[in-house]
């Protein structure tokens, strides 16, 4: 097992590939860019996992969600909450 990062973009809905069963960890800021962190077996295969960014006060998609974090950019002058869609 090993930690992987993820950089994360600037858009609503995103795909990352990771090995089957990583473990989502956190989602953090460094140098003020979205990033996640993952533990993953790469001796695993890839799999797409879709990745939705929501700002406060924007509304949610419908289904199932998982709550993976909240990061701020901008002096904490923009909040996002990160979800695994599943």
């Amino acid at each position: 097992m090993t930690i992987w990062k993820y950089p994360l973009q600037a858009t609503e809905r995103q795909t990352v590939t990771m090995p089957v069963g990583a473990e989502i960890l956190t989602v953090q800021t460094q140098h003020d860019r979205a990033s996640l962190w993952a533990q993953v077996d790469d001796t695993q295969r890839p799999i797409e996992r879709t990745i939705g960014i929501y700002g406060t006060g924007h509304p949610l998609p419908s289904g199932a969600i998982s709550y993976i974090g909240t990061f701020q950019i901008d002096r904490g002058t923009l909040v996002f909450h990160v979800f695994e869609i599943l």
